[in-house]
């Protein structure tokens, strides 16, 4: 009986502390997936009404070296540490650019696509719209490997142009890298500036995001440090692939669907040989646009991230609501927040089926990322939960494929909801 009470002790501890029970659900579910070796580590944090309710870095950002050998001294995981974003760069970076123009009247979500790049101006491609890009339904290519193509931002965008539609116009919502990376080139060619000096000057920096961009190696961080055990500013980096040997398999292996019709996949070889870190993982960002693209590329922390939300949930007030400064009119926000017939927004996902927002009230909105990494936002709870994770790092699962991170990500967001609830009926 006494050792059952041990036992039962910190159970009944928590019982009637909703926050305690939050904290325990969220580090059994991180903990028992870097245990499993399915992730290195994760940096979590959970906000309610701009205040943290949970922020905690577990594991390591980086485990393994390029021949899946454990690193004899690995950097710990820290709640400052750099992530590549990947596809979460479709609404942390171009998204937000788009917002910021659209409030300003520079552009509409709703000008053809041919108004500022001329290869969509004939055909069936004169249909499309900014709209069509943010939600998916342009009808372009889900992925193709430019790199086989191009090695230039500028050279690549023609040739995004010059590709067929393959699918129609409007009448599904498919997936496409393609499109956010046309996005970038007309944030380009509206603002005049590039895409990173854009959003840099114009979003980053006002927002007080002063550890967001692109290529963080170009910007003196390193992503090492003299004791990995002691947190550093920015300077540490999550580690993400070993080499890239799924999109290897992309290009090679048409049991995976991507492969491309009469493209030679032997016919470029420019692979990465080594553990990226600090370099964005996608290879289109990486090998046909310098790293620099709206369909991926950015870095941040997970406190920079929480800048972002918070100027969502606060109707795009910075600093708060009271004595905040505004940054986005809440009528812009409304715009690219209302779900359309397949229940997503613009550039950000809506869809309660996804299972990093599973069963969310109406209004929710987030996105994740291929490296690991994802932002879930409920204004009805003015909830944030931003989980990032560097699962490439672990390598390949035998079945040739990374771990996918879903079940970490709505463990988490369960326990956030269940907190939320609690909260509600005491």
């Amino acid at each position: 009986m006494k050792h059952l009470l041990y036992i039962l002790l910190p159970f009944m501890a928590t019982a009637q502390d909703p926050t305690a029970i939050l904290q325990h659900r969220v580090d059994s579910t991180v903990e028992s997936a870097i245990r499993a070796d399915l992730i290195p580590g994760a940096v979590v944090q959970i906000q309610k009404d701009g205040k943290t309710i949970y922020s905690k870095s577990h594991g390591l950002s980086q485990k393994y070296d390029i021949h899946h050998q454990p690193l004899p001294q690995p950097p710990a995981m820290h709640t400052t540490t750099l992530f590549d974003l990947a596809s979460l760069t479709k609404v942390v970076g171009t998204t937000t650019a788009l917002l910021l123009l659209a409030d300003q009247h520079k552009l509409s979500v709703d000008d053809p696509v041919s108004k500022y790049l001329p290869g969509f101006d004939s055909g069936e491609k004169k249909q499309i719209t900014l709209r069509h890009l943010l939600t998916h339904t342009a009808g372009l290519y889900e992925w193709y490997p430019l790199y086989y193509k191009s090695a230039h931002r500028d050279s690549t965008i023609r040739f995004i142009e010059s590709l067929p539609l393959h699918f129609p116009v409007g009448k599904q919502r498919k997936y496409s890298d393609l499109g956010f990376m046309l996005l970038g080139a007309i944030i380009e060619k509206v603002s005049g500036m590039s895409l990173d000096r854009f959003e840099e000057q114009n979003v980053f920096k006002p927002l007080g995001m002063i550890h967001t961009g692109y290529n963080p190696l170009k910007h003196g961080r390193t992503g090492e440090t003299s004791n990995p055990s002691a947190p550093p500013e920015t300077a540490d980096i999550a580690a993400t692939s070993l080499g890239q040997p799924y999109e290897y398999r992309m290009t090679h292996d048409s049991s995976l669907g991507f492969t491309i019709p009469g493209l030679d996949p032997q016919s470029w070889n420019g692979w990465r040989q080594y553990v990226l870190k600090g370099e964005v993982n996608d290879g289109n960002a990486f090998y046909s646009s310098e790293g620099i693209s709206g369909a991926a590329g950015l870095f941040s922390t997970v406190g920079d991230l929480q800048l972002l939300v918070n100027m969502l949930l606060n109707g795009g007030m910075t600093g708060g609501t009271t004595g905040g400064r505004r940054f986005i009119s809440e009528a812009t926000i409304r715009t690219f927040l209302t779900p359309d017939v397949f229940h997503n927004g613009l550039g950000w996902m809506m869809d309660p089926a996804n299972a990093f927002m599973k069963n969310a009230p109406a209004g929710t909105f987030g996105h994740t990322g291929f490296t690991g990494t994802s932002i879930s936002v409920v204004p009805d709870y003015h909830l944030s939960v931003i989980i990032l994770i560097n699962r490439q790092n672990v390598g390949l699962q035998p079945t040739g494929v990374y771990y996918n991170p879903n079940p970490v990500r709505q463990g988490v967001f369960d326990a956030a909801m269940a907190w939320c609830t609690a909260l509600i009926r005491s």
